[in-house]
């Protein structure tokens, strides 16, 4: 279980493919906090630290895994949204997020907000979400926990505060990029409940 909160931005310093899917090494400070068989959340999506080896660690990638999420199409040298998952005493500081992605969105359009420093983003979604999503609701955008401030049929709006553009991937987004998405858990809960009662 994880917040959405972002521990760090590491860089892919190797992307490799093996026989069973990928391989990646990460550098990032949490390596000396991390060892092997821990969860780490890498752009949104929970990953198994198959080995430390000093500022580097390596995690495996699955072939479904890649074909999901955007861990398909990593690259060497991108920075990727970093967190360890939640203490069972921790403070959570954002929402709910599991690292199972729901689906993969495309920003549509990047923009400065007229009234302040933060920024907009606007991300397309599956029609397939749309019952998950709620104005003023939580979604993790590449791993990222940010409140849904505009909602459309098949898009939303997310305004980011200049310390998340600053300390997340989030400000090298462009237009057309993709976005691991994770809708709310809660929500999802509530929307199986109500089919089970349908059925």
């Amino acid at each position: 279980m994880f917040t959405g909160i972002v521990e760090d931005t590491g860089t892919l310093a190797e992307v490799k493919t093996v026989a069973d899917g990928m391989r990646v090494r990460i550098d990032t400070a949490l390596a000396p906090a991390l060892a092997p068989g821990a969860s780490l959340a890498v752009n949104g999506v929970c990953l198994t630290v198959v080995l430390v080896d000093g500022p580097q660690v390596l995690v495996d990638i699955g072939p479904e895994t890649a074909r999901v999420t955007t861990m398909g199409s990593v690259r060497r040298g991108q920075a990727v949204n970093l967190e360890r998952p939640l203490k069972v005493d921790g403070r959570l500081d954002g929402h709910f997020v599991q690292g199972h992605v729901d689906a993969v969105g495309t920003v549509t359009d990047v923009r400065a907000a007229a009234e302040s420093e933060s920024r907009w983003l606007t991300v397309r979604f599956p029609a397939d979400l749309a019952v998950h999503f709620i104005h003023k609701g939580s979604v993790a955008v590449d791993g990222v926990s940010l409140t849904i401030a505009g909602l459309g049929d098949r898009e939303f709006d997310i305004q980011v505060i200049p310390y998340t553009w600053v300390h997340t991937t989030l400000s090298q987004l462009r237009s057309n990029d993709k976005v691991n998405l994770e809708c709310d858990m809660i929500g999802k809960y509530v929307m199986r409940a109500l089919e089970a009662r349908r059925s």
